[in-house]
């Protein structure tokens, strides 16, 4: 049973990895038609590529994928082999020449655990290419292969994890590559990884750009950019639950909500709950 985000129809997800660099591409892919699509983004520190656009007031309303990558802002470059990809198959905003590919792009610093190295359009679009409704794998694949928690004091391997929480018959996938300054918790308080060391951190001398959690959550439910942002930041809420301390002024935390639109309407207070549900669940998923 698939209980991770590739479970909602419409989304696929697929990853390129160098294991021996420690660092690697997650690849979310959307119907045809695009995703609404908006985030929120806390913390100093994001890198980022297209995340203008999703801004409510911002014009384009769908995005066609989206791409969580390590190597820092290098990593970046992943998405122009995303969005190569979608242009070979007409997949696109309509403009007047050809359909232009909307794919944000957001990254993690992953060079304390591996090499400095990134991944390459090349490896964006074999992470496309290899794109399923297949469960999302967790642990230190894809984007997740060099990230850590607990920076403070020395990194601890984390991953990416993918969670599915539903309602009735409303649902929300999440997926997280954890790779927090701070440390991860349940939500109950418990430690699952890094140090809880408190006096480590007050002594800490720490660096803004080497640490990021990316979060990206999938609904079906009709929405509009703006109450997608409204959740995106619901999603940052469920972080701050389950890594700590968060959204420092070391981390930039970056938190994408789309929705294929082809479900039913549900309350937002239900969509929201359900959000900090999937987020707090994909987090530890990403920890194995």
């Amino acid at each position: 049973m698939n209980t991770t985000l590739t479970a909602i129809p419409g989304f696929r997800v697929g990853h390129w990895t160098n294991s021996r660099a420690a660092t690697g591409v997650t690849v979310i892919l959307c119907p045809a038609e695009g995703c609404v699509a908006s985030a929120s983004f806390l913390g100093p520190a994001p890198g980022t590529r297209e995340a203008v656009l999703l801004e409510p007031q911002k014009k384009v309303e769908r995005i066609h994928g989206l791409v969580l990558t390590g190597g820092s802002a290098p990593g970046l470059a992943a998405a122009d082999g995303v969005m190569r990809y979608l242009f070979e198959r007409g997949i696109g905003h309509p403009t007047a020449k050809a359909a232009v590919p909307i794919v944000p792009a957001a990254v993690i610093y992953d060079y304390l655990l591996g090499e400095v190295a990134w991944p390459n359009a090349e490896a964006g679009y074999q992470a496309a290419d290899a794109a399923s409704e297949a469960p999302v794998l967790p642990g230190a694949v894809g984007a997740g292969a060099g990230a850590s928690c607990g920076k403070y004091l020395r990194p601890v391997p984390t991953g990416q994890g993918s969670a599915l929480v539903r309602a009735g018959e409303v649902r929300v996938g999440a997926l997280a590559v954890v790779n927090p300054v701070g440390d991860v918790y349940s939500p109950d308080g418990r430690l699952l990884a890094g140090h809880g060391d408190r006096a480590a951190w007050l002594s800490a001398n720490l660096r803004a750009g080497e640490h990021t959690t990316l979060l990206a959550v999938g609904l079906e439910a009709p929405l509009q950019k703006s109450e997608a942002r409204m959740l995106a930041n619901a999603a940052q809420t469920a972080l701050a639950r389950v890594v700590r301390p968060s959204h420092t002024p070391w981390d930039g935390d970056a938190a994408f909500v789309l929705t294929t639109a082809a479900g039913a309407p549900a309350p937002l207070g239900v969509l929201s709950l359900l959000v900090q549900e999937a987020v707090e669940q994909a987090v530890m998923a990403a920890l194995g």
